[in-house]
């Protein structure tokens, strides 16, 4: 059996593809208005087929949520860097990376990427002790690793993870429905969800060395991510069309996208957009982007609506173990080659 291919292709530019970044009311869904969810379906399939983000608005996070999640993010950072070093990033993908510990590799978009300017801290499920993963030593699903004097981050992170997997959760009928899927198709596979919470700061980069990002240019790995409003600005999307434009402003929104599972699951019918950060702003920048995957023993396999009669899937089935771990072989450690 041929290993699995990890890294989709490129995203094809399309000089005629749309521009706007579709906004998505989830209202009228929430509140169990008829015909809202399969009306949302629809909104959605387009937002995933022709640019791969969109915004989502009255979504049902209180503010008050999302500006704790920031406020966690610079507790963690401001604490000694000898205490964030102490339980430093690890095969997990858990714990504190400082500035310039990573570099993107995994992605072909920008060529000579040099280490990235954020350190970060990233936040998993919290499991206990005698949990039979973390018992049995199942890479990814150990226990979180906090740093001393966390113990409000620790509490602000958590609320704020449970409440967008609670999101997350609730989008998932959509995506069925965009993909002509019964609403419940992905409940299974979402029993226990895999998420990673990043608490990220990005320093001024008042002088800026080529191929220096804050993130380099890259496509998510996952299945959803999903980004609050920031009032400081960075991020930027490299359209379908090729043009890399600065996220509107529009608080009190999220910004959701899509990443290369979800592109290898529905067979490239749904993209995996690029985007970069760059910190120019004259301030100091946090982020709190949410990661959102399915059960870590769920096997990904082309969708049965993303491939037509007697025609070969592009790629071979894939759990997040192998994605993961690949990706961080990449961009954490020794390069790696990936399998053809």
């Amino acid at each position: 059996m041929n290993a699995p291919v990890f890294a989709p292709n490129l995203p094809e530019v399309r000089p005629d593809a749309a521009e706007d970044i579709p906004v998505i009311d989830m209202g009228p869904y929430l509140a169990g208005e008829p015909g809202a969810r399969e009306r949302l379906g629809l909104e959605l399939r387009h937002a995933l087929e022709e640019v791969g983000f969109y915004f989502v608005i009255n979504h049902g996070i209180a503010q008050s949520v999302v500006d704790d999640a920031f406020e966690a993010a610079k507790l963690i950072h401001d604490l000694p860097l000898e205490d964030k070093m102490a339980v430093r990033f690890n095969e997990h993908n858990i714990g504190y990376e400082p500035i310039g510990g990573s570099v993107t590799r995994h992605s072909k978009i920008n060529a000579n990427n040099k280490p990235n300017q954020v350190e970060a801290f990233f936040i998993k499920r919290e499991l206990p002790a005698d949990h039979p993963d973390v018992i049995a030593g199942l890479r990814f699903r150990a226990q979180n690793r906090w740093p001393a004097g966390s113990e409000r981050a620790r509490e602000l992170s958590l609320q704020y993870a449970g409440a967008v997997e609670g999101m997350g959760k609730s989008l998932l009928p959509l995506y069925a429905l965009a993909l002509q899927l019964p609403a419940d198709h992905f409940d299974e596979a979402f029993n226990e969800p895999m998420f990673t919470l990043r608490l990220s700061h990005y320093p001024q980069q008042e002088v800026r060395e080529e191929n220096t990002f804050g993130i380099a240019p890259h496509t998510d790995t996952g299945f959803m991510t999903f980004l609050p409003f920031n009032e400081v600005a960075g991020l930027a999307i490299r359209l379908p069309t090729g043009r890399w434009v600065d996220v509107p402003s529009m608080p009190g929104a999220y910004l959701i996208n899509s990443g290369d599972l979800l592109r290898r699951w529905s067979n490239d019918r749904f993209l995996s957009t690029p985007h970069r950060v760059i910190n120019a702003s004259g301030r100091e920048r946090y982020a709190v982007p949410f990661f959102m995957d399915c059960d870590i023993r769920h096997r990904m396999e082309c969708l049965p609506t993303c491939i037509k009669p007697n025609e070969a899937p592009k790629y071979p089935p894939i759990t997040y173990s192998e994605y993961m771990g690949w990706y961080r072989s990449q961009n954490y450690g020794p390069v790696a080659a990936p399998a053809a």
